[in-house]
């Protein structure tokens, strides 16, 4: 997993931390802004049950791979965790400059829209998780 930085670590880098350590560095329960690759990010991780939810609020920049190193490291963590699934909501689409080419890029990663309680429409994707 090299390539796009996570606030200047290397996924593979982040995911060798101590548990603790990588919870406090994502501010579970917390909405955080941090930077992945050339892009900023404004997302927020949850954990409910024995599912992590990962929501993408706003992606500023990008496009050298930068959701897909967040899907990969995503998946990562929570296989390592032992989560039964990961559940993605992206928001991104409509933020005040949105990327064009990212509906697309959702879609072939197999988001579909959903109309959500509470979040309104957004793109989502529910994972089991596999050992």
């Amino acid at each position: 997993m090299a390539g796009v930085l996570i606030e200047g670590f290397a996924p593979d880098e982040l995911l060798a931390w101590p548990t603790e350590k990588l919870r406090e560095f994502m501010h579970v329960g917390r909405p955080i802004v941090f930077r992945a690759g050339s892009a900023t990010v404004l997302a927020e991780l949850q954990i409910e049950a024995r599912r992590l939810v990962i929501d993408l609020a706003h992606i500023d920049g990008g496009g050298e791979g930068v959701l897909p190193t967040l899907w990969r490291f995503g998946q990562s963590y929570a296989r390592g965790a032992q989560y039964a699934e990961i559940e993605w909501l992206v928001h991104a689409t409509r933020c005040a400059k949105p990327n064009p080419r990212l509906p697309k890029v959702l879609e072939r990663m197999g988001f579909h829209v959903e109309d959500l309680p509470i979040r309104g429409l957004v793109y989502r994707r529910v994972d089991a998780i596999c050992a």
